[in-house]
């Protein structure tokens, strides 16, 4: 198997640019052709993706091209948010057969996970709505595209970069999506219990979120409101746990780092890995670079990437496939037949 990833930024969003993206990857596996392409595209090329997307099938001599349109792209050698830009990553290989029981690979335009994607086989992968997706080489005319690469298995690594603020407590009162009370205090006064103190006077809104379960995707708050109850993005019930938990760029790249640890040392490298992740994560939510990429990096020298920032990342968890905001999913990718 051969495997490599390859990335070309430019002014404009031109069809050169996948060409010259699958040229380059093709050029370090040391191949002339493809068997399956995946490939990403900059926002920019929302309104007309399809020259691009032929592009690639001609230069890679394959008509197996999937992938989306993103708000940001990135592979092992970098990221890249602010120009037109082009990501492929190339697998050649001679094993065709696709584990039928591996995660299935999904993209969607859509604002929400797609409802029949819900609860049916387990899925792994990414949303940025309002863009394009394809497949097959074509564009996917319901905005959902999807694929199982041959001779591999997918090992997930997620993280949802949430730390929690204290133990969990049941709700008391709620009405449709306001939460009221909580734990024997208005819903505020509880969670302004649990911050940190120098975040209690201005809370950082739009990194705190309420969980039903340490894991799972978080509740965003909507607003606060002047009787102490809170707006939430889901309705809760009364009598349900939650637990208040916060995003910050310490806890999340030491929760990352710690579960690729957690990748024994005695288990063969990947052969290559996609990484799905958020534009309110990656290099706007550290500050100056993608430690989550530079955590991979350290981890996994010298292993092809591919990746994407957008809206949500589709997680198969719990028996279901359910969408998250602001996390990480990895997916390490070995042979099949090990």
């Amino acid at each position: 198997m051969k495997v490599a990833s390859g990335l070309a930024t430019g002014a404009r969003p031109v069809a050169e640019l996948a060409q010259e993206a699958v040229a380059n990857a093709l050029a370090v596996a040391g191949v002339d052709r493809a068997d399956n392409v995946l490939l990403f595209l900059s926002r920019d090329y929302a309104r007309n993706p399809q020259p691009a997307v032929l592009a690639a099938a001609r230069a890679a001599g394959c008509l197996s091209v999937c992938g989306c349109t993103a708000s940001g792209l990135l592979t092992e050698r970098g990221w890249q948010l602010d120009q037109s830009a082009a990501a492929v990553l190339i697998l050649s290989t001679t094993d065709f057969a696709a584990p039928p029981d591996d995660l299935l690979l999904s993209f969607s335009s859509h604002s929400l996970l797609p409802f029949g994607w819900q609860a049916d086989t387990p899925r792994a992968g990414f949303l940025d709505s309002d863009g394009m997706a394809w497949s097959r080489g074509r564009l996917a005319e319901q905005g959902c595209a999807e694929l199982r690469l041959p001779g591999v298995r997918a090992r997930p690594i997620q993280s949802t970069g949430m730390r929690i603020l204290g133990e969990a407590q049941n709700v008391e009162q709620s009405r449709g999506y306001e939460l009221q009370r909580v734990g024997g205090h208005r819903a505020i006064d509880s969670l302004l219990r649990a911050l940190p103190p120098d975040l209690r006077e201005h809370p950082p809104w739009h990194q705190i979120a309420v969980l039903r379960h340490a894991g799972e995707p978080g509740i965003a708050i909507l607003a606060a409101n002047g009787d102490g109850s809170l707006m939430l993005a889901e309705a809760l019930a009364p009598g349900e746990p939650i637990v208040w938990a916060i995003r910050q760029p310490l806890a999340a790249e030491q929760e990352i780092r710690a579960a690729f640890a957690s990748q024994g040392e005695d288990q063969a490298p990947p052969a290559f890995a996609l990484m799905f992740s958020c534009i309110g994560r990656g290099p706007l939510f550290y500050g100056n670079d993608d430690r989550d990429l530079l955590a991979f990096r350290e981890r996994f020298p010298d292993t092809p990437l591919l990746g994407a920032y957008g809206t949500g990342q589709i997680i198969h968890r719990a028996g279901s496939n359910q969408l998250y905001h602001n996390a990480v999913l990895t997916l390490l990718y070995e042979s099949a037949h090990v």
